[in-house]
């Protein structure tokens, strides 16, 4: 499995790579633009990501607007809304804007309330079939 995690802050993103280690190869980027272009070149190389981690507060673009553009990439390649990638977004706000906005506008197909830790990651990747693969 091939995974992607978009965080700024760098406590967060070594603790989700150390996490997500026995799930397969992890890859991590900073901001929503470093996650596009990840994204597409991945999709370049015929290995695109099973799932992202995506952070909604980052900066240059926020994980938002960079959902957005994954979804449109994936539109633009011919992904059908069953094959698309599993995008959990992050955040430590709860509010019910940025609730709705991933899923409604950008399609996220979870969204997980921080703190992080490896129940709440291993229950979620359990939801979606994806075992831990030691």
């Amino acid at each position: 499995m091939r995974i992607l995690v978009v965080e700024d802050d760098f406590g967060s993103r070594r603790m989700m790579q150390k996490l997500l280690e026995s799930y397969g190869d992890v890859d991590v980027v900073v901001d929503g633009e470093e996650a596009v272009e990840a994204f597409r070149l991945a999709w370049e190389e015929s290995k695109p990501y099973d799932i992202v981690f995506m952070d909604i507060m980052m900066p240059k673009m926020d994980g938002q607007e960079a959902l957005k553009r994954l979804r449109a990439y994936e539109r633009e390649v011919g992904v059908k809304p069953t094959g698309e990638a599993k995008v959990i977004m992050t955040s430590v706000l709860e509010d019910p804007k940025n609730v709705i906005e991933a899923y409604y506008d950008g399609a996220a197909t979870s969204y997980l309330v921080k703190p992080l830790d490896r129940e709440k990651i291993e229950a979620e990747l359990e939801r979606f079939g994806f075992p831990p693969a030691r």
